[in-house]
């Protein structure tokens, strides 16, 4: 028994420690960003109202929605490619990467005039619009930058986003102080783009070499259709509590209230869960190549996924804890007195981070063992789930519900508190089940188990 032992923790070092490697290099890179990210967080806190906070929060949503689409596949396919065949599909996924970009940025500027008018503020149209010219620019290095994922060499990844996120904060600084408003929030993610390819086409050899071809389009569609619904699902829950928060909490003879508290609940959402998804989604970038190099043996499989799970529990609920713990005392420090409103959801959303790694990992095990349409069934009832709860939550006043007791326990926002409660009561309970299920059905207990 002694003469195993080795084997198997040569075995875990190979595949546990290039895993750790990964994470460890996209998790420097998202806390320097967050460093700067706090910096600048507390300069645009100081220069930007809530009603420009509220604006940005509907920008953001609606490129974070474009870019879903974006995600059909492609990134995943390659990643998951067998090497005979991974010249073509990067070849045919290249020209369908610009397809898909080009199609976003004509669907988002026309959109920009029905989503000002369900918000009744007419300022978002250019905003909208210009937001979207930086998807005329990521395809030239998206099967780049994919390859690079596919071969662990997250390091590279890593390097990319520091250098665009410290670029793009610093923009964002100066514009909030030159008094710039909600263009502070766009204009800097467009200048950086270019940053992008210039990095990888350096990093990565690969170029396409055949003209327009659509070969390979079918493969990637009917492999991506599921992930794609999946990400669909996962973005408009990850937004939603903005969409209705922005659109149906009202005050009346207040114009334009249900945007200003928005801009609170934003705020409070990005401060308490900023530096918590920075990490949840390093390890999601780590995690499918990580799977999917060792997927052949399922013993292997299985050593490598639960690692996965010690990580995220050893660098997650720390952090969360400490960070939701200390909410009183560094939001007015750090923000200023005026967001102390949004302590409650900061220390709310906060807690709401726990389970959402657990759940990544195992939608990116059925993934990697071929099932991604389980995992797109369970994000349809997720959402449905998720819709439903917070549905309730901002429309308890229509609901019949007595909401004065809420208004004198939490305040004059007691509204956007309660949302940010249902957000973390969906999470903490459904999450859990859904990891727990998943995990069993790639690894059935057996007796010997």
């Amino acid at each position: 028994m002694r003469s195993i032992h080795p084997v198997i923790n040569i075995i875990k070092k190979k595949f546990s420690g290039q895993f750790i490697r990964n994470v460890g290099w996209l998790s420097i890179s998202e806390i320097i960003y967050r460093v700067l990210r706090l910096g600048l967080v507390v300069i645009i806190a100081r220069y930007l109202n809530r009603h420009d906070y509220g604006l940005g929060a509907i920008i953001m949503t609606v490129r974070e929605f474009s870019l879903t689409f974006a995600d059909i596949g492609i990134s995943a396919k390659i990643i998951q490619a067998e090497e005979e065949e991974l010249e073509d599909l990067c070849n045919s996924a290249y020209w369908l990467s610009w397809v898909v970009f080009f199609s976003l940025f004509v669907i988002q500027s026309i959109a920009a005039f029905p989503i000002a008018w369900f918000y009744k503020s007419p300022n978002l149209i250019l905003p909208i619009i210009v937001s979207g010219i930086a998807y005329l620019i990521w395809p030239l290095s998206t099967i780049q930058k994919t390859l690079i994922q596919r071969e662990n060499r997250l390091k590279v990844i890593a390097i990319a986003n520091s250098a665009q996120n410290f670029t793009g904060s610093i923009l964002t600084a100066i514009f909030a102080v030159l008094g710039m408003g909600v263009w502070s929030l766009v204009l800097p993610s467009i200048l950086i783009s270019p940053l992008e390819p210039l990095i990888y086409y350096r990093a990565q050899s690969w170029r396409v070499n055949t003209g327009f071809t659509t070969k390979s389009w079918s493969q990637i569609f009917k492999f991506g259709k599921n992930i794609l619904g999946v990400s669909l699902l996962r973005t408009l829950r990850n937004n939603l509590d903005y969409l209705l928060v922005g659109r149906f909490v009202v005050k009346q003879g207040v114009p334009e209230y249900g945007i200003q508290e928005l801009g609170l609940y934003f705020f409070g959402f990005n401060a308490g869960l900023g530096i918590s998804l920075s990490i949840i989604n390093a390890i999601n970038s780590a995690i499918l190549p990580h799977l999917c190099g060792v997927r052949s043996e399922l013993s292997e499989l299985k050593k490598s996924y639960f690692s996965s799970l010690k990580t995220i529990r050893a660098t997650i609920i720390p952090f969360v804890i400490l960070q939701s713990s200390l909410a009183h005392i560094y939001v007015p420090i750090v923000f200023g007195k005026k967001w102390v409103p949004a302590i409650p959801i900061v220390i709310l959303i906060c807690l709401s981070a726990i389970p959402r790694p657990f759940a990544d990992a195992a939608s990116q095990l059925l993934i990697a063992v071929g099932k991604p349409h389980l995992d797109l069934y369970w994000n349809i009832i997720f959402t449905f789930l998720f819709s439903m709860t917070i549905l309730i939550g901002v429309n308890l006043p229509f609901l019949g519900v007595d909401t004065s007791v809420l208004s004198v326990h939490l305040g004059e926002h007691w509204q956007i508190i309660v949302v940010a409660i249902s957000v973390l009561l969906v999470h903490i309970v459904f999450l859990p089940l859904f990891t727990l299920w998943a995990t069993r059905y790639v690894f059935p207990k057996t007796k010997k188990d």
